[in-house]
């Protein structure tokens, strides 16, 4: 539904915002896919699947660099790369390309 009262430039700002998600959503595809890899890796020679400590430096730099809400973020974003395989994210991301380019 849309305002007719809305301030001039809400419109162009709402397709940034949505170009913005589109390169988010993405990225996120590029990071799973690269985190995959590195799990296979690991997990092929006799290692485990993550490294704590690895996430651990994942989630300070979240932190730091977003504040109260980076560790939140930080956390869906191992998940995801934790359980989506490659294959899914990569669909995912074919059907979701017309809708933000």
């Amino acid at each position: 539904m849309a305002e007719t009262s809305e301030r001039p430039g809400i419109a162009e700002d709402r397709v940034a915002i949505d170009a913005l998600d589109g390169e988010i959503i993405d990225l996120l595809a590029r990071r799973a896919a690269i985190s995959a890899r590195i799990q296979q890796s690991r997990i092929d020679t006799g290692g485990p699947r993550t490294e704590l400590s690895r996430e651990m430096d994942i989630l300070a730099r979240y932190r730091d660099g977003l504040g109260s809400y980076g560790t939140q973020v930080a956390m869906s974003i191992l998940k995801l790369c934790r359980g989506a395989g490659p294959q899914e994210l990569e669909a995912t991301a074919a059907a979701t390309a017309g809708d933000h380019r």
